[in-house]
């Protein structure tokens, strides 16, 4: 029940805007410019920020914005990050974690990685469809937006984000979630490998961009990034 109560708090659109907003950073954001992002005013910004923070989706806590410490450096503001939980709802009640975490283990065990790999490789190629591979960076981060995987572009000035102008071939494309984080911390190297099975599948392998194992904490542990015979 507390899954739906925190999940039925987003219904308000303020609210839902103000947290996806926070998620997208990557990092801490304090009330001003949640509340100049969505267009809203500072104080009902706090009073959504703070709702979401009782609902367990966000956490907060204070620092100063400005950088400086000492005196003159202004009061500590309140600041915002995504809470590191997960929230799901199925009615009727469904167990589908216990079940991966299963076949998880018993695959592990068996030693059944290449078979593993194979299949998670088939499923993103009939994700990505018809095309023979993924056109290029921005087209990457449109297929990762969704399914789940918050994508960001780092190493190319002014090109954050889903759908801006990527236009460089240079830049790294990161994942702020893995949707498979719950397995993955059981079952890292097998549900890693798995997952970069599924995203060559996704993207291709002898197109303009590659996925490739980089692991860092708090992402996804694959990146794409521009094919070694596109860069230049």
């Amino acid at each position: 029940m507390r899954d739906i109560d925190a999940i039925a708090v987003l219904q308000d659109p303020v609210r839902r805007r103000l947290y996806e907003y926070v998620v997208a950073q990557g990092r801490e954001v304090g009330r001003n410019e949640a509340a100049e992002a969505v267009g809203v005013a500072r104080t009902l910004a706090a009073h959504h920020l703070d709702r979401l923070t009782e609902a367990g989706l966000l956490e907060s806590g204070s620092r100063r914005l400005s950088g400086r410490s000492g005196p003159g450096a202004g009061r500590p503001a309140k600041v915002y990050t995504r809470a590191p939980g997960e929230r799901s709802v199925s009615l009727p009640a469904r167990d589908y974690r216990t079940v991966a975490e299963l076949l998880a283990e018993a695959a592990e065990h068996a030693g059944l990685d290449a078979g593993l790999y194979a299949a998670a490789r088939r499923r993103g190629e009939a994700l990505r469809g018809v095309a023979e591979s993924c056109g290029g960076l921005e087209e990457a981060m449109e297929l990762l937006a969704e399914r789940g995987y918050e994508p960001h572009l780092e190493g190319a000035p002014g090109t954050e984000g889903v759908g801006g102008a990527v236009g460089s071939v240079g830049g790294v494309v990161r994942m702020r979630n893995c949707p498979f984080h719950a397995v993955s911390e059981r079952f890292p190297p097998l549900v890693c490998g798995m997952n970069l099975a599924l995203l060559e599948g996704l993207i291709g392998v002898d197109g303009p961009v590659r996925a490739r194992m980089d692991a860092r904490p708090g992402e996804c542990c694959v990146v794409i990034e521009p094919s070694k015979d596109d860069e230049h």
